[in-house]
């Protein structure tokens, strides 16, 4: 006997007939979807096209026949090939069903492009074959190439933290299942770089690099420095560009108390294959920060000693930076103190509460205030998030009393420095992503489990702000730096939850994976 939820479900659900669970009859319906708002959980059943011939009619399921009214049921003509179509009569909303912009099929949703050129806003179309699509053209005056940004969940992690899947099947998050279903998307979406997050070193050895190098691209990897045996990726193709540096970085240090967590980071330096010789390189940054809600000290001072890396490795003898494109999981939604940090180039973080840095949480956990400064000298970076350069003052031996007294008055600015709460960068980084559906202004979503869905992974690229509309989901003019062209659309909670949130049969990891395609102007 199913529960009595049957007015809960709210929307119409389409899925394969042999994709559906077996029925457990004569008890409580054991797998039930999980859906957003104010929802609860709604059961539906599943059955397998064996147990029915096709005059088959639905059987009383509940206590009471007129209760059945509520559903729709549709078994016409069952076979192998037959859809079940559970729908409710009940519609509370137009908000309630998906985006119209996102299309259901058969358990899947399409994502389109959206295409940020004018030129091109007309040509909007779901993706298909990349060799279609007319954006990504080199010439001796402009470059074109995509960059995917995407955590593809480590098997060992997925498998310590199941409580976030138990919506799931167990097949699902098999790992046999997963990593073709994942390597199936790279291949797909076909980017010219990749920034993997959650890569285990046992798979990369021996599954995902040796297969990503059957694609054409070569791989870096940094491996986490502490008991968990995953770590960052970042893979390009070889006949878009050739490798400069290679740079990890290493968020944990021995001799600094509050940097006891093992994230890590990955920074390359990239120079694009195309004829004109003064083609300036590309730097690409690949980083984890930590997920701990109420560590807004940690996440800030790792990401810090990341922009440090960055700042050291693009930096030009002209004093100017190459273009950036800094790719991750920074466990920061939106519109938080560390987001915004990274978007407009500083912080005061006077007063600021350490739980609050992230936004992942609204609770009054973590109510510490962040401490002035929030990491010691000792790290070597300054303020302005760049490696410190150890100046030691010249001692004239004929004045002491005199050199005394400029010592003293180093210490004095030094100390100044250090005790101010404002942190810089010197980059101007544009996000690909607006964050929100500019038509209704619900939030997009990069992850979806069990415990939560937000946005916590993003692409960011250095480009100048030309002029920056109020709403959310406005777009956002972009001249100089990299030209954004197209992002492949993402959706919001309540769509992934017709298609059982993630991981799922079509989607293999708990994050969607971004992707983006910029131009250089040369």
């Amino acid at each position: 006997m199913l529960p009595h939820h049957q007015k809960s479900l709210g929307r119409d659900w389409t899925a394969p007939w042999e994709n559906l669970q077996r029925c457990c009859w004569n008890r409580h319906i054991s797998s039930c979807m999980r859906w957003p708002g104010h929802y609860s959980r709604a059961p539906y059943p599943y059955f397998s096209s064996r147990h029915f011939s096709l005059n088959w009619r639905p059987p009383c399921l509940f206590e009471s026949r007129t209760q059945f009214q509520y559903w729709n049921w549709r078994p016409d003509n069952l076979s192998q090939t037959s859809l079940i179509h559970l729908s409710s009569y009940i519609m509370n909303s137009e908000g309630d069903e998906p985006s119209s912009k996102r299309r259901k099929h058969q358990g899947t949703i399409k994502r389109d492009w959206e295409y940020i050129c004018n030129h091109n806003k007309e040509k909007t179309k779901i993706l298909g074959d990349k060799n279609d699509d007319p954006i990504c053209e080199d010439s001796e005056n402009k470059f074109d190439f995509s960059v995917m940004s995407y955590n593809i969940l480590s098997q060992d992690l997925l498998e310590d933290n199941s409580h976030l899947y138990k919506h799931c099947q167990r097949p699902v998050l098999h790992w046999s299942f997963r990593f073709p279903n994942i390597l199936k998307e790279i291949k797909h979406y076909d980017a010219d770089v990749l920034c993997l997050q959650e890569v285990q070193e046992d798979h990369y050895g021996t599954e995902i690099r040796p297969s990503l190098e059957s694609l054409g691209y070569h791989c870096e990897y940094k491996m986490r420095t502490g008991r968990k045996p995953d770590g960052c990726a970042i893979c390009f193709k070889h006949s878009k560009f050739s490798l400069l540096s290679v740079n990890p970085v290493e968020f944990y240090r021995r001799d600094v108390p509050l940097l006891d967590r093992d994230n890590v980071g990955l920074v390359l330096l990239l120079q694009p294959k195309i004829p004109s010789a003064a083609s300036p390189a590309i730097c690409v940054a690949n980083t984890h920060l930590l997920y701990n809600p109420r560590r807004g000290d940690i996440k800030l001072t790792q990401l810090a000693m990341l922009l440090a890396e960055i700042s050291s490795v693009a930096h030009q003898k002209d004093g100017s930076f190459c273009p950036i494109v800094m790719c991750g999981d920074f466990n920061s939604v939106p519109g938080s103190p560390l987001y915004s940090f990274i978007k407009e180039g500083k912080l005061n973080y006077e007063g600021l509460a350490i739980g609050k840095v992230s936004g992942q949480e609204q609770s009054s956990r973590g109510q510490r205030i962040l401490s002035i400064p929030i990491w010691p000298p000792n790290l070597g970076i300054s303020q302005n998030c760049v490696y410190e350069v150890q100046q030691v003052p010249k001692v004239e031996k004929t004045d002491s009393d005199l050199t005394q007294t400029q010592l003293d008055k180093t210490e004095v600015l030094v100390t100044a420095e250090k005790l101010s709460s404002k942190l810089q960068h010197h980059f101007s980084l544009s996000s690909v992503y607006s964050h929100y559906f500019p038509d209704t202004g619900i939030p997009e979503v990069t992850t979806c489990h069990s415990r939560s869905a937000i946005t916590v992974d993003y692409i960011f690229y250095s480009a100048e702000k030309e002029g920056v509309a109020g709403q959310p989901g406005a777009e956002v003019a972009l001249v100089g730096g990299l030209k954004l062209l197209a992002r492949l659309s993402l959706l919001t909670e309540q769509d992934l939850w017709t298609v059982n949130g993630l991981p799922n049969e079509n989607n293999s990891s708990d994050h969607l994976p971004l992707l983006a395609k910029f131009r250089l102007e040369l």
